[in-house]
């Protein structure tokens, strides 16, 4: 069977394509991987293993979408009529959450073909594909799981008994720690996405420092950073970052004050330094709200996702904690399929339709 996937529950846009791959019983085994990626365009095709038939279309009514955009049946119709249909047998969309406009996006067009190539539809939830997209590579991730999903929309710690059974342990109340991670930046002044551009300030700071986390010997610096660690003590799995974020601010205006504006290695520094302090303090939080989960539920795994989760201080130190000092076994996806993408969209609408199949 062959699944069109399509993701658009924010700034990015993708879509695979999968394909059966016969005599397979698993879905890893079979899975290959071929990745072009661009900024607003992804494309991932893999061959898997799934039931020979599936028939849920959640959407009812497709056509409303094209009745009520006329524009959108005039432009569309003729575009697909010069092509064969193609050999799908299910679409995949991300229902949510996310941002509502681009959600509208990706399933009215969703929508739009499934009425005109008559394919059902499967909805997908974006923190659903997050975890899932861990099974991509690892058929044997062992129940119960902690999964924590981080990234600029969502901050969760996720009980996960099986596939398709979760329970939300603890959230953000706040900002998520991607979004603080995006306010930080423009704070300091550094470019979007904030995440990345935190981290590689972070980079050259560590590369430089000493073990008391200021700059070496013959390395001038005024400053002394040290930031909260928001919630990190509290006896639940919740976080607040819009703290942090306005710590950061009262921090860098009183840094700014004491710049030499003719020093831009000076205020570089600042950046730096700066940049790896949130960037820890972060982690920090992270890192020790899900190793208490972890314990407390008896996790036998532990699995990561969302764009967050691409970084790669985060992830040495959650590498380094669990690998060395528990029994649980860490799952990370690699840095591609960490931030948003269909892949994730298709593996999380295999599993839908697979549990739909058996009646799980």
């Amino acid at each position: 069977m062959k699944i069109l996937a399509i993701e658009t529950s924010c700034d990015d846009t993708a879509s695979p394509a999968l394909a059966k791959r016969e005599h397979q019983k698993n879905l890893v085994p079979a899975l290959k991987l071929a990745l072009r990626k661009a900024r607003m365009l992804e494309i991932f095709n893999f061959q898997f293993s799934i039931f020979n038939q599936f028939s849920m279309t959640k959407f009812s009514k497709v056509k409303t979408i094209l009745e009520r955009e006329p524009e959108l049946e005039k432009k569309l119709a003729p575009f697909l009529q010069k092509y064969e249909k193609p050999d799908i047998d299910l679409i995949a969309v991300t229902n949510g959450p996310g941002l509502e406009p681009c959600l509208w996006v990706g399933v009215n067009f969703a929508r739009a073909l499934s009425y005109f190539w008559d394919i059902p539809i499967v909805p997908v939830n974006h923190i659903e594909g997050h975890i899932l997209v861990n099974f991509f590579q690892n058929k044997n991730i062992e129940f119960p799981s902690i999964a924590l999903v981080v990234s600029g929309g969502h901050t969760q710690i996720i009980l996960m008994e099986k596939i398709g059974k979760y329970k939300i342990l603890g959230e953000t109340r706040d900002d998520a720690a991607g979004e603080c991670f995006d306010k930080c930046a423009k704070i300091l002044g550094l470019n979007y996405p904030g995440g990345p551009a935190v981290a590689a300030m972070a980079k050259k700071f560590e590369i430089r420092k000493n073990p008391t986390g200021n700059p070496p010997a013959g390395v001038k610096s005024k400053f002394e950073i040290r930031l909260p660690r928001p919630m990190i003590n509290t006896k639940d799995y919740d976080f607040s970052f819009s703290g942090l974020k306005t710590a950061v601010l009262y921090a860098w205006q009183k840094i700014e004050l004491t710049l030499n504006s003719n020093d831009r290695s000076e205020r570089e520094l600042a950046q730096k330094q700066m940049s790896a302090e949130i960037q820890q303090a972060v982690i920090d939080v992270l890192l020790k709200k899900t190793l208490k989960a972890a314990k407390n539920y008896n996790a036998k795994s532990l699995i990561l996702g969302g764009g967050v989760s691409a970084n790669k201080e985060l992830r040495r130190q959650f590498k380094q904690t669990f690998n060395n000092s528990t029994a649980v076994e860490l799952f990370i996806p690699p840095p591609d399929l960490s931030t948003d993408n269909a892949l994730m969209t298709a593996v999380a609408g295999y599993f839908r339709c697979k549990n739909s199949k058996t009646g799980n």
